[in-house]
C-alpha cells in the first residue's frame, strides 16, 4: 500500500471515530439518555428494539446534527437516520460534498 494511501486511510478512520463519538455525545445530551458513549454500539438501531426512539426524537436528532455539524439534512435524508453508523455515513457524505463544492 502506498504510504500516502495508508496515511489517508488512518486520517479517515480517525475522523470517522471522532464524528461517531461526537454524535453519540450529542444523542446522549440531546435526548437525556442515561448512557455513556462507549455503551452505545456503532451499529445500534435508534428506533424500535435499539434505543427505542420515536419520531419526535428523530426531529431533535436532526436539529442537533445540523447545529453541531453545520450541515443541512434534507427530507430525503431522513430515511438514512436509522443507526449511529448510518448517521455518520450521512454526515461524512455531506461533509465531503461541502469540501468539494
Amino acid at each position: 500500500m502506498n504510504p500516502h494511501s495508508l496515511e489517508q486511510a488512518r486520517a479517515l478512520t480517525a475522523r470517522r471515530h471522532e464524528v461517531t463519538l461526537q454524535l453519540k455525545e450529542i444523542l446522549i445530551d440531546c435526548l437525556a439518555l442515561d448512557r455513556e458513549p462507549e455503551d452505545i454500539p456503532d451499529d445500534c438501531l435508534l428506533f424500535g428494539i435499539g434505543l427505542g426512539l420515536d419520531s419526535v426524537d428523530a426531529l431533535e436528532i436532526v436539529v442537533a446534527i445540523e447545529s453541531n455539524f453545520d450541515l443541512r439534512i434534507e427530507d430525503s435524508d431522513m430515511r438514512e437516520i436509522r443507526s449511529i453508523n448510518s448517521i455518520v455515513d450521512l454526515i461524512e457524505s455531506k461533509t465531503v460534498l461541502e469540501e468539494v463544492a
